[in-house]
């Protein structure tokens, strides 16, 4: 069968809206259009009762209590005088009642009265039946149907209207989680995972205690209870997480920390007591709370929360289930968060996470086989230099190399290429990094050469020195917000000195130190390289404790907490030492680089001119006009030998 003739249930599915409006149409019609339409127009009085009775026009008389309804017989309907009963208002014929008497009067005179004219044959039949007041009840209670209806209606839009009965406000403390079944769902194993070779082998151990739990528990061992990845993000925390359910072969419940909170009270802790309740149902079976820093951030740390927090409610039950009295040993929790330090520490304990996997940026060697997993799908170039792709990309996370790789397609795909090559990828690199390229923004000439000294002394001083980042290319074509940018590639260091710091603090100030050495005054384009020394400076100073003056302190918190503190970890006194610390460690920086450029102004001015000329210059430029760097580990090699 092809899939035009498969039926989609969606379009066949009927909207309970119509229903409702059905209901509610169907009432009005009864309420507006009942037995009103015929009882109104054909009430009579009992004169003329009398004179029916009379002439012989009436064949039976049903009295309702206080009420007659009176049928006349054919030979009355065939007269023209009450043609306008004789049919009904869809113009068939009336079978009656086709008069109402509202007031008997007296019952037993009233009774007499008929008796007598059925004894002269007046009359066919006459009877007693009780009235009926359902009509009247109905009418009476129509508004209060029509309001409940509304308010479940509207319950059920206000709480999701989700598949499977979730969006029923019944069911609105039943777990949001979607259960991945393992046999047809999840595919993803620790192939498709590159890179995170320590976090996989960490995580190994979940997957051996998942599909042997008897190996461990044989020997008295307990199974972990929960394993808590962190991470930047984009480094694959949650696609470690499918990996692991694909390779254990077991019922996957994922959710997101923020699946828990809702509007009603209670309703996050019971979402967690259902979401445990299915999980053991299911066990062994793997429940992945992503981002789960939205429920289990630290309990009594926000100044302006009550004590009955809806969201501390939800974690203490979380606590409870996670290792209560009532937990299942057969039912693991993986958790993901890029925020481990605002967590609170119950929920970090021993016995609830007993493993923290830190899932790392990827290194050189690790960006390459990313690069391979999402090459395979792309029509590329032959001999596509992976390992070239890896060192232009540092500070990559996976979501990144995904990224560039899908822009270089586009890229590719936008110049009508039949394969992406090389530059394809470096471009959707710049694309990334910088920003859309914005050749047709307006810049004066004075600008442009303003911009080309800033980009040529960045370039000049971190040639110069010894521990900068070597230099990629340097263009003026507007990125982003930028009117310029250069890109270095930055040697990957486990840990930093103080002369690397201030190297590429120098090289960052070179910017604006061309601007005063070469015009003789500065401008605001350097905003986002004072941010950076700043940042740096300030680091030095406070965090990694690499200033004399300051000494070996740090006022750096790794749980976070100071975040929830209005007064600083130091005293007014130290807090100026501190500022005047950053503003020597800049300045003097500056200075080195003013000195740098006065040693070199000419061919800073040489770099500056080729700059304007073709707008963007490389490496082999540089060494054009500079010669080749003396710190180049490849120069001392050349001439070791």
């Amino acid at each position: 069968m092809s899939k035009d003739n498969i039926p989609n249930p969606k379009k066949n599915r009927l909207n309970p809206m119509w229903i409702y409006l059905s209901v509610v149409a169907v009432i009005a019609f009864v309420y507006f259009t009942g037995d009103n339409t015929l009882k109104d127009p054909s009430k009579i009085s009992t004169s003329a009762f009398n004179e029916f009775l009379e002439k012989g026009l009436i064949s039976k008389v049903i009295i309702n209590n206080t009420e007659a309804e009176v049928y006349l017989n054919d030979q009355a309907l065939k007269d023209k005088y009450f043609a306008k009963v004789a049919k009904d208002v869809f113009g068939n014929p009336n079978k009656g009642p086709h008069f109402f008497l509202d007031d008997i009067g007296n019952d037993e005179l009233f009774q007499k009265k008929i008796e007598a004219a059925l004894a002269e044959k007046k009359i066919k039949d006459f009877n007693f039946v009780p009235k009926s007041n359902l009509i009247d009840i109905f009418t009476m209670l129509l508004p209060v149907i029509i309001i409940i209806a509304f308010w479940i209606f509207m319950m059920r839009r206000m709480s999701g209207g989700g598949a499977g009965g979730g969006g029923q406000i019944f069911n609105i403390g039943k777990s949001k989680a979607k259960l991945f079944d393992e046999k047809t769902d999840i595919k993803t194993t620790f192939k498709d995972v590159a890179g995170l070779e320590g976090a996989k082998e960490e995580i190994q151990e979940i997957v051996d205690f998942l599909k042997n739990p008897e190996r461990y528990t044989n020997l008295g061992g307990k199974i972990p209870k929960g394993a808590l990845l962190v991470g930047p993000p984009g480094t694959g925390k949650t696609l470690l997480a499918k990996a692991v359910a694909g390779e254990a072969k077991v019922p996957f419940f994922s959710l997101s920390g923020s699946d828990f909170v809702e509007m009603f009270v209670g309703v996050g802790a019971s979402r967690v007591r259902d979401l445990f309740k299915q999980a053991k149902e299911k066990s062994p079976a793997i429940i992945f709370i992503d981002e789960i820093d939205a429920v289990g951030r630290a309990r009594g740390k926000n100044n302006f929360s009550g004590g009955n927090d809806e969201r501390e409610n939800t974690l203490n039950q979380l606590l409870t289930e996670m290792d209560g009295f009532g937990t299942n040993s057969n039912v693991i929790v993986l958790a993901a968060t890029n925020r481990s330090d605002v967590l609170d520490k119950a929920l970090m304990r021993a016995g609830r996470f007993d493993r923290q996997i830190f899932v790392d940026l990827p290194d050189i060697r690790e960006r390459k086989e990313i690069f391979e997993v999402h090459l395979a799908p792309l029509k590329k170039v032959e001999n596509l230099d992976t390992d070239f792709l890896a060192k232009q990309t540092p500070g990559f996370s996976g979501a990144d190399i995904a990224n560039v790789c899908n822009e270089a397609a586009l890229i590719a795909a936008r110049k009508n290429k039949a394969a992406v090559d090389k530059q394809d990828f470096l471009d959707a690199v710049d694309r990334i990094v910088g920003g859309l390229e914005k050749k047709n923004k307006i810049i004066t000439a004075d600008e442009k050469k303003a911009i080309a000294i800033h980009e040529a002394g960045h370039a000049t001083v971190s040639w110069m020195l010894e521990h900068a980042a070597p230099l990629v290319k340097v263009t003026i074509v507007p990125r982003g917000q930028s009117l310029g940018a250069a890109w270095y590639l930055p040697e990957e260091r486990q840990i930093v000195r103080p002369d690397q710091m201030l190297d590429e603090m120098c090289a960052t100030m070179g910017g604006r130190a061309a601007e005063h050495v070469t015009f003789g005054r500065i401008s605001t384009g350097a905003l986002s390289d004072l941010e950076k020394v700043t940042k740096q400076a300030r680091a030095m100073v406070t965090i990694y404790g690499l200033n004399n003056k300051i000494g070996n302190v740090t006022y750096y918190d790794s749980s976070g907490q100071n975040e929830y503190n209005f007064s600083k970890p130091y005293s007014e006194e130290t807090a100026k030492v501190i500022d005047q610390e950053i503003s020597i460690l800049i300045e003097s920086q500056y200075q080195r680089a003013i000195q740098l450029l006065e040693d070199n102004k000419d061919k800073l001015n040489q770099l500056a001119d080729i700059l304007i000329d073709k707008e963007v210059i490389f490496k082999d430029d540089l060494e054009h006009i500079f010669g080749r760097r003396p710190f180049d580990k490849n120069l001392q090699e050349e001439t070791a030998l």
